[in-house]
């Protein structure tokens, strides 16, 4: 069965134009947001991209939806229900074959440390969104404080670009009035290689919420 391969995002919205500046790339737009030399709002990117024509293709094209997510990581996630032990490997064939390929080139977001199982399951959930991508890293970090949990002194940020023509994944379309809107998820169903190829230390300007060091991680997915 011939698959399609999404049109390339990240073509479509740069160069950018924000206050003021313009970034050629999403790398180069997320290093200013994460040294504040740029300011922005996880709302405010989902604004540009819902006004985007191929956000717009990517989110309507798709069946994938936020609730048939939720139970697929729920059935994903079950270990004792032998009953249903064989659902997670149907409903993941399922939608595979709705899947589409990513562009090459474009980048994605995930927040915190990339889970071992990412590389032996090649199933995970990223953003579009920088913004987002900040925001739940934050929040990740603030609770591995709390907890006690903390291993390392870093907020980590983990930048993904495409590098393979066979990466395959959902744009995850979610409900515009709620709070899910922001999330602007791209769920990863199947690739063939995860490399790290570089790392880099980011101390943003002081804030509030922000004083530690971010560490930027970036990924090639084949």
């Amino acid at each position: 069965m011939s698959r399609a391969t999404l049109a390339s995002l990240d073509m479509s919205l740069y160069p950018l134009v924000w206050e003021q500046q313009t970034f050629i790339d999403s790398q180069q737009f997320l290093i200013a947001i994460l040294s504040q030399s740029a300011e922005i709002k996880p709302e405010d990117f989902t604004k540009l991209l819902l006004n985007n024509p191929v956000y717009q293709e990517w989110i309507n094209a798709t069946v994938f939806g936020r609730y048939i997510q939720r139970s697929f990581a729920a059935f994903y996630q079950q270990t004792e229900d032998s009953f249903n032990m064989d659902m997670p490997a149907l409903f993941r064939n399922e939608l595979t074959r709705h899947a589409q390929y990513l562009p090459l080139h474009q980048t994605l977001f995930f927040a915190g440390e990339m889970p071992k199982s990412v590389r032996q399951e090649r199933l995970f959930t990223t953003t579009v969104n920088p913004a987002t991508a900040l925001a739940a890293a934050e929040k990740l970090y603030q609770h591995s404080l709390q907890s006690g949990r903390a291993s390392h002194p870093f907020l980590i940020i983990n930048q993904l670009t495409i590098a393979g023509k066979q990466v395959m994944g959902f744009p995850i379309r979610h409900n515009k009035r709620t709070s899910e809107r922001i999330r602007n998820e791209v769920l990863i169903l199947d690739f063939q290689q995860l490399t790290l190829v570089k790392e880099i230390q980011i101390q943003p300007k002081k804030r509030s919420n922000i004083d530690e060091t971010i560490l930027l991680r970036s990924y090639e997915l084949r």
